[in-house]
């Protein structure tokens, strides 16, 4: 034990000593840590999490291949290990005193852009500090034990730099931590899940991002501990105190073997795409992590107020203030600024009657891929600006993955909700005209221009086919005369029923209760604050109000003087994210 001390305390100070170490330990992640969180505007949230996970990587792959492994061919060539072997002392000291003296610099670094990203750039302090510092620690001394390994397989400094370099490169830029995963080919991300790396980044952002415990990424606990075990192991062996040893160029293979559980972790990954889909969730927590400022608009709250002219700042996925008048700066509050003068921010609306396995064409045929079209309509709803749906008579083993794959950040659409609603009571008007038009053989509700937007285009062509072909024999009188207002009025389409495709509905819903003598208030408030009560979310949804999640519409215009300005959609933010509504419906 005193000889692994001493070796301890000899290179931590050779390493006080040595101005590059300490440069490469810290100034160096410094300057790359600020620069990153400048391009990448951090201060506004979400991204900052992305750069403090890359300089960690970054710091543990370069502490771990060049701190340790070129320095030890060093030592060799310089004659430093020669004199150690005349001691006489074995190599285990040696080896685990280059690991724990890396960790010693290494945690310190660490700790420190965790401190920064938290106080300057707001990133919350870890939870589940105590597991990001195990991983941390599993880390760097897993990658050190590996860069001691090349430098026993390899001849000379030339050598062990390029063999390190095939190893550092993919795994800084194809692990995550430099290039969202999610943004490479998918022959790539197969790649990258037979890399180290990878393990680390999805464990550090799940860690930092979402609270989880060190259990959630065992995968990396358990691959990066068998890699520390076998790497100083096979290092004692094959460990060499002169250049002038020798060896076989085929000794580079022991590399093979310490990856060895990443190899076989790789191949599972490559069958099931579990890291790829956790990868795809925390992107899209970080995103929703951003800090927003709507400014200057005219806001619907939901419950029947409205603030003329004001702004909602939204932060970590939530509102978290609504301001009645001016708003500071964005530049004061770290926020994106979103200028929406002219403009009616209002709750996500909400559909409380859908059957989402039928496509709303005619005939009403089922889809060959019912899981794949329930998607789609789920995708064409929030598209359209509803962000929640309540589905009625789906099969529950297609409702549940859809359903499980949105709460989880999987995949992008409207919230699913189940169950009845006593003592509602639905007109359900565009369902009626719908049947109407069928009657008369119309195409009109397939006219109008959030349906063109919305609704897959196959679709509507085979609808108008189908219409034009042959003659509805049903004939159904729809309900006339004013809607009378009462506390059971709820809003519902019915859509998925013939000429009544997923998404836009609403719209016309709310466009036909108003001709109906409902006041555009009484309307909007059914579609957002009366329906997420109704759903038993009240408190979480359909209003804007601080701690609500930020789920909101921005449209053109004034829905309280025009009702048909809620199908300008000029912005949907789900959950704290800005949905890109343009590339949405090819989203697979």
């Amino acid at each position: 034990m005193r000889s692994y001390l001493a070796h301890i305390a000899i290179n931590l100070k050779l390493t006080a000593r040595d101005r590059l170490v300490l440069f490469f330990n810290y100034a160096f992640p410094l300057a790359f840590f600020f620069v990153f969180a400048q391009s990448f505007e951090a201060r506004q949230g979400g991204a900052i999490t992305q750069v403090a996970t890359m300089v960690l990587i970054l710091g543990a792959l370069g502490g771990g291949f060049f701190g340790a492994g070129i320095r030890a061919v060093q030592d060799r060539e310089l004659g430093i290990l020669r004199r150690f072997k005349v001691a006489p002392i074995s190599a285990a000291p040696i080896l685990v005193a280059s690991m724990v003296t890396g960790w010693l610099n290494y945690i310190p670094a660490a700790a420190l852009i965790v401190g920064l990203s938290h106080l300057l750039y707001g990133m919350p302090f870890p939870q589940r500090w105590l597991s990001l510092l195990v991983l941390l620690s599993l880390a760097i001394v897993s990658f050190r034990s590996v860069g001691l390994i090349v430098a026993s397989v390899v001849n000379s400094v030339q050598e062990s730099q390029i063999l390190i370099q095939l190893l550092y490169l993919p795994m800084l830029f194809l692990s995550g931590a430099t290039f969202p995963l999610t943004m490479l080919p998918v022959w790539l991300q197969v790649v990258a899940q037979f890399l180290p790396a990878t393990y680390l980044y999805t464990g550090l952002q799940g860690i930092m991002i979402r609270n989880e415990s060190l259990a959630a990424s065992w995968q990396a606990v358990a691959g990066l501990a068998i890699t520390l075990l076998l790497a100083t192991l096979i290092s004692v062996k094959l460990f060499r105190w002169e250049k002038e040893e020798k060896v076989r160029a085929s000794a580079k293979l022991w590399l093979a073997a310490v990856l060895l559980p990443f190899l076989l972790l790789g191949g599972w990954q490559a069958y099931s795409r579990e890291n790829v889909t956790k990868a795809k969730i925390l992107l899209r927590d970080m995103s929703r992590g951003r800090t927003l400022l709507i400014r200057d608009a005219r806001i619907f709250v939901g419950d029947g107020r409205v603030v003329e002219t004001g702004a909602v700042l939204i932060r970590r996925g939530r509102i978290e203030r609504v301001y009645a008048g001016p708003a500071p700066p964005a530049e004061s509050l770290n926020a994106e600024s979103i200028e929406a003068s002219g403009k009616t921010v209002l709750p996500g609306f909400i559909d409380l009657r859908v059957s989402l396995a039928q496509p709303g064409g005619f005939p009403n045929q089922p889809p060959a891929d019912p899981l794949k079209a329930i998607r789609r309509a789920l995708r064409a709803y929030l598209y359209c600006g509803v962000t929640a749906v309540r589905s009625v008579g789906d099969p529950p083993e297609l409702l549940a993955p859809a359903a499980r794959d949105i709460r989880s950040g999987m995949r992008l659409g409207a919230e699913v909700f189940t169950g009845e609603l006593s003592g509602a009571r639905m007109p359900m008007l565009a369902a009626a005209e719908a049947r109407r038009c069928a009657e008369a053989r119309s195409a009109a509700p397939l006219e109008r221009s959030l349906v063109q937007q919305a609704v897959p285009l196959a679709l509507i062509e085979s609808a108008k086919r189908w219409l034009s072909s042959r003659a509805v024999a049903e004939r159904l009188e729809p309900p006339g005369g004013a809607i009378e207002l009462t506390r059971e009025l709820a809003l519902g389409t019915g859509s998925g029923a013939p000429l009544l495709p997923h998404g836009p509905a609403l719209h016309r819903e709310l466009q036909l209760w108003v001709a109906a003598g409902v006041p555009a208030a009484i309307a909007l408030q059914s579609a957002t604050f009366d329906a997420a009560r109704r759903l038993n979310a009240g408190g979480r949804i359909g209003a804007i109000a601080p701690e609500y999640e930020a789920t909101l519409v921005v449209v053109d215009g004034n829905p309280l003087q025009d009702i048909s300005a809620t199908e300008r959609i000029s912005l949907v933010i789900f959950r704290g994210e800005r949905i890109a509504r343009s590339q949405m419906l090819q989203e697979e």
